[in-house]
């Protein structure tokens, strides 16, 4: 469990953060250096040196969106120039790629931090850049909701309200297939939406893409998150299953699923972070919105009581307002995953790599330790924990009073952990920002160096990019800076 420090302060973390973000300058000139486009996108490190592994095209977006994150940080042109020119290189095949899930990922980590960016006066007002950056992103949100699974109206979800298509965006694996990842994601929708896009269907159908991004977290949430409900043997309240498999004949939920943890019925810590992340980060852009956009999910109202015996029936949750409930089911998502990330974590805050990891029995009472990276049974991913401190943040700020104050302050313990070694890099040697980060340990995708029986002691992408934007998030605060918001 971790042992959240209730001293710690943004502006107690200005000195790690000023040093990390130095080295962050080294490891993305080192890439740029060295990275030959011609070998598609780098993934993670080998020996100290970013490789490619393919699979999909999902990390180019952090590897530019890096450096447009330093350059707000610390204002040095180089990296604004670094991170623009390459968005307009490279990016664009990802803004159509109608094969996966990750638009969220490649393209609001480039064209939506440099929209935001020019939002905020930070760089420089073009009319038709801007036009650029906001086209982009609402192709990019269409075809991500594109991407559309239906599920069955037997199927009964989280939230209740008038007839609606209900579903998910599937991933690469197919129609039948809804990762956990895909929830922050969805980012990628809610700023399409935001400019005032739809989808274009069949006959000129116009179909929101607030609706797809509604269905899909209420779908996430149903079946992809657990609530202590006796769904099944391994019910605990906040693990997550990585996915969840469907009929794609008749829409109907079979059974969960996973690509990267040890099984479906165990919580592969990464995709806990993404769901945690992902709705907290969507309460705060639903919270943004007019409330008449979520009439749609508006309960029916109560049925008028019969004098006659009825079977019992649970009280009907009233709400005070139509975004009410949506924010309700987003809350007790993000809840129970944040309760089960502290409860489940060592005590440092760096989770294993899954929790039903069949190696963790042999190191002991784990959870009242911080963790250990250089065991000989079973990797730490940091990059979980990266992405887990920024969802803990948003939630306990969006949330406040002293469940929030409990949330925003386990956030801010995983970033003291992590913000220093062993986990920060500072090798010049070394390309990656944050080590000991774990892509695919089923599959055994991971180096694993000499004398060790584990992977350890490499970077990703996706973590890089998450210490960065978590470090970026805790500047803004220190230095009393607008919240950091990707909308």
């Amino acid at each position: 469990m971790i042992k959240v420090n209730n001293a710690l302060t943004p502006k107690k973390l200005l000195p790690k953060l000023e040093r990390l973000f130095g080295l962050s300058a080294q490891k993305i000139l080192a890439i740029e250096r060295a990275w030959d486009p011609a070998k598609c996108t780098p993934v993670f490190t080998v020996a100290g040196r970013y490789a490619t592994r393919g699979w999909t095209e999902w990390t180019q977006g952090f590897q530019f969106g890096s450096a447009v994150l330093q350059y707000d940080a610390t204002g040095e042109e180089r990296f604004l120039d670094l991170g623009w020119r390459k968005t307009v290189e490279f990016m664009a095949t990802h803004v159509s790629h109608i094969g996966v899930h990750d638009h969220g990922f490649n393209n609001v980590s480039t064209y939506g931090n440099l929209l935001r960016l020019m939002r905020e006066d930070r760089i420089g007002f073009n009319q038709w850049e801007r036009n650029f950056y906001e086209l982009a992103l609402k192709v990019s949100g269409a075809v991500q909701a594109a991407r559309w699974t239906k599920i069955s109206p037997a199927c009964a979800t989280r939230l209740s309200g008038k007839t609606r298509e209900r579903g998910y965006i599937y991933t690469f694996n197919g129609p039948h297939s809804l990762f956990a990842d895909t929830i922050r994601s969805l980012r990628a929708l809610a700023l399409a939406h935001q400019l005032g896009h739809v989808l274009m269907g069949e006959g000129d159908r116009k179909i929101s893409l607030l609706a797809r991004l509604v269905e899909h977290a209420d779908t996430t949430a149903t079946f992809n998150v657990y609530y202590g409900e006796r769904r099944d043997a391994y019910d605990v309240r906040g693990r997550v299953a990585h996915e969840s498999i469907f009929n794609v004949n008749d829409g109907n939920y079979r059974c969960p699923g996973t690509q990267q943890g040890y099984s479906p019925f165990s919580t592969w810590t990464r995709g806990l972070a993404w769901v945690l992340c992902g709705f907290a980060e969507q309460l705060e852009f639903i919270a943004s919105r007019p409330e008449e956009e979520f009439e749609a999910w508006t309960p029916p109202e109560p049925e008028p009581m019969l004098l006659r015996e009825t079977p019992h029936r649970e009280p009907q949750a009233r709400y005070g307002s139509a975004r009410d409930p949506v924010a309700a089911m987003m809350r007790a998502a993000a809840q129970a995953t944040a309760d089960f990330y502290i409860e489940n974590t060592p005590s440092d805050g760096v989770p294993y790599w899954d929790t039903g990891a069949p190696g963790l029995v042999k190191l002991g009472n784990y959870l009242k330790k911080p963790a250990d990276p250089f065991n000989d049974h079973e990797p730490v991913d940091s990059s979980a924990a990266a992405i887990a401190a920024q969802g803990l943040l948003r939630l306990g700020k969006y949330l406040g009073g002293s469940d929030g104050a409990r949330y925003w302050q386990a956030g801010l313990t995983i970033a003291n952990t992590i913000f220093d070694e062993p986990y920060l890099s500072t090798k010049p040697e070394h390309q990656g920002l944050l080590l000991h980060s774990i892509y695919h340990r089923p599959n055994g995708w991971d180096y694993v160096p000499r004398g060790s029986k584990i992977p350890r002691g490499e970077s990703s992408m996706w973590g890089d990019y998450h210490a960065r934007e978590l470090a970026l998030l805790l500047w803004r605060e220190a230095k009393g800076l607008p919240y950091l918001k990707f909308f």
